[in-house]
């Protein structure tokens, strides 16, 4: 019984990937007569396989659908970096938080003061809150002045969202760059 119990749990999680992906892809419906639509909407709607809610693993794929971007540029001068950062939520849902992280390949001089809503999560990286981002809206800029350890020539900038409210962001080619910074003070657009 428990490995019949095990399959029929492994078709739920089949059938959200193929619903999952004909939702990704433009498909509409309410599943009526479809046995996978079905047991999709059995299993969005929290029902149990084995005594484990399958509603939790199908919340992730359920979720609200936000697209983030990072866009701003990176300055390395002196052992200085400068990071200019603005997050939009391109929709079609609002996001109720999300948190934008800087990882540098350098790290930074100890002591160093954040704006409000950032924190040093290691030497190398920074992590940013963004605050709500409606659908179409942005958040403020953020910027940040820092001092690498020594003077490199160079360095890297990861910018990547960390972490959004729930939301499922289905491109993610905007919310993730790499940035190679030379020590010209020019800014390098991202």
């Amino acid at each position: 019984m428990r490995a019949m119990s095990k399959g029929v749990l492994g078709a739920v999680l089949a059938a959200l990937v193929v619903v999952g992906a004909g939702t990704a892809a433009g498909a509409v419906g309410d599943g009526a007569g479809d046995p996978a639509g079905a047991l999709a909407g059995a299993v969005a709607g929290g029902a149990a396989v084995d005594g484990v809610a399958a509603g939790a693993a199908g919340a992730e794929a359920a979720g609200a659908e936000a697209d983030l971007a990072h866009h701003g540029h990176v300055s390395l001068w002196d052992g200085r970096v400068g990071v200019w950062l603005v997050t939009e939520n391109h929709g079609p849902s609002d996001v109720a938080d999300a948190t934008v992280r800087l990882a540098f390949s350098t790290p930074m001089e100890g002591g160093q003061e954040l704006p409000p809503g950032c924190l040093w999560s290691s030497a190398r990286v920074v992590s940013c809150r963004t605050g709500a981002l409606p659908d179409g809206g942005a958040a403020g800029e953020l910027a940040l002045d820092l001092r690498a350890l020594g003077r490199p020539q160079e360095l890297t900038v990861d910018v990547s969202t960390a972490w959004r409210a729930g939301g499922v962001d289905r491109n993610s080619f905007n919310d993730r760059h790499r940035v190679l910074v030379l020590a010209t003070g020019d800014p390098y657009v991202f």
